[in-house]
C-alpha cells in the first residue's frame, strides 16, 4: 500500500507493509506535480513495493467542497490509474493532514530544520494511517484517465 500527498512542487509518499500493520514515511518527491515523471516515479514505487492500492489525498475545504488543488490532483490520479491499470487507485479526503503531520513530527522528535522537508511525506503517512484506522475502506475509486490512454 502506498499513500501520496500530491502537491504543486513536492509530493509526499508513505507506505505500509502487506499486512497493513506498520506504516512509514518514504521520500518527498521534488518533481512538478503535473510532470509525467511524477506519475512514472510513483508507479515505479508501487511496482517495487508490490502495492495493490495507491491512496491519494484529495484536498477539501472546511465546508467539505473540493479545494483548488483538487483539479490537478484528480488529473494526476487519472494518469496514475492509467499507468497502474491492474491496481486500485483511490482518492481520500486529506483534510487536516498537514496539521496532524506537524504534530506527529513534533511527537517523533523530528528536528525543526527537517520538518519543512518532511511535511508532505508525514501528511501522506497521516492520510494512510487515517484510512487504515477506518478499516481500509472508503475513498473514491479513480478510473483510468481517457486522455492518458490515447
Amino acid at each position: 500500500m502506498l499513500a501520496v500527498d500530491h502537491g504543486a512542487s513536492k509530493t509526499g509518499l508513505a507506505a505500509c507493509d502487506a499486512l497493513r500493520i506498520t506504516t512509514r514515511v518514504l521520500e518527498t518527491a521534488r518533481l512538478d506535480g503535473d510532470a509525467p515523471g511524477l506519475v512514472e516515479h510513483v508507479a515505479e514505487l508501487a511496482d517495487e513495493r508490490d502495492a495493490a492500492t495507491v491512496l491519494i489525498g484529495l484536498p477539501r475545504l472546511a465546508s467539505g467542497d473540493e479545494g483548488a488543488r483538487a483539479v490537478p490532483t484528480r488529473a494526476f490520479a487519472g494518469r496514475l490509474a492509467s499507468r497502474l491499470a491492474d491496481r486500485q487507485v483511490l482518492l481520500y479526503d486529506e483534510s487536516l493532514t498537514t496539521k496532524a503531520a506537524e504534530e506527529r513530527m513534533r511527537d517523533d522528535d523530528v528536528p525543526r530544520e527537517r520538518r519543512r522537508e518532511l511535511r508532505d511525506s508525514y501528511a501522506a503517512l497521516v492520510l494512510l494511517e487515517d484510512w487504515l484506522e477506518g478499516g481500509g475502506v472508503g475513498g473514491e475509486r479513480v478510473r483510468a484517465d481517457a486522455e492518458a490512454e490515447r
